[in-house]
């Protein structure tokens, strides 16, 4: 068994890509968007311990990729 597991990181972190993509829009985004974004953006598997590590560096914790739609509303700015 892995002590170590590979994770997916998001690499900008998905809450950075949404707040681009609505800045550049200009308007809230809606659900639809907010899945298409998380589809499209660039992740990487790398090991849970290093996933860890980069989460700990920043100021805020990313969006989880399966609750996205959700994540982003509590998170996104009104």
């Amino acid at each position: 068994m892995d002590d170590d597991p590979l994770v997916l990181v998001f690499d900008p972190p998905l809450v950075d890509v949404l707040r681009a993509l609505e800045g550049s829009l200009g308007r809230p985004l809606t659900e639809p968007e907010v899945l298409a974004a998380r589809d499209g953006a660039t992740c990487m598997a790398v090991p849970y311990s290093t996933a860890l590590k980069l989460d700990q560096s920043r100021p805020y914790h990313d969006i989880d990729a399966e609750h996205a739609w959700d994540e982003w509303v509590r998170l996104r700015p009104h």
